[in-house]
């Protein structure tokens, strides 16, 4: 899920608010530049890596320096989704110097947050090569960046995982604990009969897995299985159940996944692998705005 041009503007604006205090996006409010920068001087800057990464977020920070000043010119060097390494070039900007200095902070926050996001998630992506198994996200992302966030995890090379609570069913503890006295095959079932999304059943144990499958989970979501024989055994037990129930079912790894297990993960066989830490934990980007001189 990408956000379209008008959502990234949207999000941004907002950004930009805060920082100015002003939802009309006034540039004269940031006082320093009022102060020490003379009114209309045109100027130059570019954004530059300060360490190694993967991009994501060029889109928000053009849009904070074109939010501010339409005349602003905006070269990308770099596109989302692409590897820099310290010193590399991603952008250039000629603005209205006031304009330029306000926006910022907005655009670095943008690019570095999500550049971080894209580089923790190449990071577990190249863990898992070779194994067929696939990095997905989920929605410990933060407040109001979520499309953001998604779009830097697939920037990244993973996967989005459901949205929001709408385009999913994704049943988990809590929701098979308030189901009771309905079994867990039973809400599974009730699930998949009423309504068409696929249904992703969380399992605690093998015998949940088992029932999941016979109550017509399409995913099978193995949560805090430790990886290697436990994982392997419910992969198996899952796979023994699809077989005889003449359909395809995945399964998801879930819990205490760490860049260091990932791949032991992955190896038990599992389809999918989903992980918070993509973007709950994702350390920022290193990247700098210099200031080139006056246009």
């Amino acid at each position: 899920m990408h956000p379209g041009p008008d959502e990234v503007r949207a999000v941004v604006r907002r950004a930009l608010a805060e920082d100015l205090g002003d939802d009309g996006l006034d540039v004269a409010r940031d006082v320093t530049s009022r102060l020490s920068v003379p009114a209309l001087r045109r100027g130059r800057a570019r954004v530059v890596a300060k360490s190694d990464g993967v991009l994501a977020g060029v889109a928000c920070a053009a849009a904070a320096f074109t939010l501010l000043d339409p005349a602003a010119r905006c070269d990308v060097r770099r596109a989302d989704g692409s590897a820099f390494r310290r010193g590399d070039l991603v952008l250039e900007v000629e603005s209205e110097m006031r304009c330029l200095l306000a926006a910022e902070r907005t655009a670095l926050n943008f690019l570095q947050r999500l550049s971080g996001v894209a580089t923790v998630t190449r990071a577990y992506v190249d863990a898992v090569a070779g194994t067929g198994a696939r990095i997905l996200d989920t929605r410990k992302t933060t407040p109001g960046l979520r499309l953001l966030e998604k779009a830097a995890v697939a920037a990244g090379g993973g996967q989005n995982h459901r949205i929001g609570l709408y385009d999913q069913v994704l049943l988990k503890e809590n929701h098979f604990g308030f189901a009771k006295p309905a079994s867990y095959e039973e809400v599974v079932r009730r699930c998949v009969r009423e309504q068409d999304r696929p249904v992703v059943a969380e399992a605690r144990d093998v015998a949940e897995a088992r029932a999941a499958v016979r109550g017509g989970a399409a995913v099978v979501l193995l949560d805090n299985f430790a990886p290697g024989a436990p994982l392997r055994a419910a992969v198996a037990a899952v796979q023994a159940e699809a077989l005889a129930a003449g359909r395809a079912v995945l399964t998801e790894a879930s819990g205490g996944v760490t860049l260091a297990t990932v791949r032991v993960f992955a190896e038990s066989g599992v389809d999918r692998i989903s992980i918070g830490a993509l973007t709950h934990s994702a350390p920022a980007a290193d990247l700098s705005l210099l200031v080139e001189g006056v246009a």
